[in-house]
């Protein structure tokens, strides 16, 4: 069954491509026609590429794994970091640092830096410092901050990338494809989808085209976020079950011993009720 609703994705603007002039030869398998000079995207082909890239999505947040988020044009970015932050995803929308992926150990001790920082508040160490220095060290703090504050909680490398313009995204988009990350990405009609292993032919320019495509995809990753919390429960259940069974086999068997101690007892007992029969019979005799 389909997730996405086709008459959605065209009020949301998202069959809109670029100036058929400026198209990428490469996309036209995507695209339907063209009209007033713009090409117009194949929204049949956007639905079942949005379903396949969704269903992927939904299988990685139901194996734990992280999915990164990236949109840095102003238009895309709020709302990536909204519906990334929604479902517990890291995002990156103010700018990609060169080597947030190719060079992760670096990235995460900038990160480690901030949470010192974070540190030093608590702990009052800061409060000790001169002003000055008080005051660089807000700056370094904000900047750290708006550039890995989202990714402060990824501790390994993502599982995917979702990208919004793989033209304006470009360096995040290579990082990718060097490390063999698989990548999703919503592609105009001027872009080459080439280094996008999974293609959503959409207007990436509009803000309601990537609140659309996201929504979509957002709500296959919350499914799988709850069918994996579903497991856990499940898994847990049985665990708790399986720990029982041991303490009633345990309680069986030494009701089993008990009652084979009663049996001893109730064999014994005939046997000594004889010995004191004969004991009169003997007195009889000598007398």
């Amino acid at each position: 069954m389909s997730r996405t609703n086709f008459q959605e994705l065209l009020d949301a603007g998202v069959h809109f491509g670029h100036l058929a002039r400026k198209w990428n030869p490469k996309m036209a398998p995507y695209i339907f026609d063209q009209k007033n000079g713009i090409h117009i995207i194949d929204l049949h082909k956007t639905v079942v590429k949005i379903d396949e890239a969704a269903e992927e999505m939904k299988l990685l947040a139901k194996s734990g794994r992280k999915i990164l988020f990236v949109a840095t044009k102003k238009q895309a970015k709020d709302i990536v970091s909204e519906k990334a932050s929604a479902v517990g995803m890291p995002s990156v929308t103010e700018r990609w640092a060169g080597g947030m992926l190719t060079n992760f150990p670096t990235i995460r001790k900038a990160v480690k830096k901030m949470s010192t920082i974070d540190k030093m508040k608590e702990d009052g160490t800061f409060e000790k410092l001169a002003k000055r220095e008080r005051l660089q060290i807000d700056r370094q703090r904000a900047k750290l901050e708006k550039n890995l504050g989202s990714i402060r909680d990824m501790s390994r490398l993502p599982a995917a990338l979702f990208v919004v313009d793989i033209q304006k995204e470009a360096n995040a988009v290579k990082e990718a494809n060097r490390l063999n990350i698989p990548v999703f990405a919503m592609v105009d009609t001027c872009c080459d989808p080439t280094p996008v292993d999974y293609v959503i032919p959409a207007n990436d320019d509009a803000a309601k085209s990537v609140e659309c495509v996201l929504t979509a995809l957002c709500t296959a990753i919350q499914e799988g976020l709850e069918e994996r919390k579903l497991e856990k429960d499940k898994e847990a259940a049985t665990a708790e079950t399986e720990n029982a069974k041991p303490a009633e086999g345990k309680n069986l068997r030494s009701r089993r011993g008990a009652r084979k101690e009663e049996a001893k007892a109730v064999e014994a007992a005939p046997a000594a009720e004889p010995a004191a029969a004969e004991a009169p019979a003997a007195e009889t005799v000598e007398q």
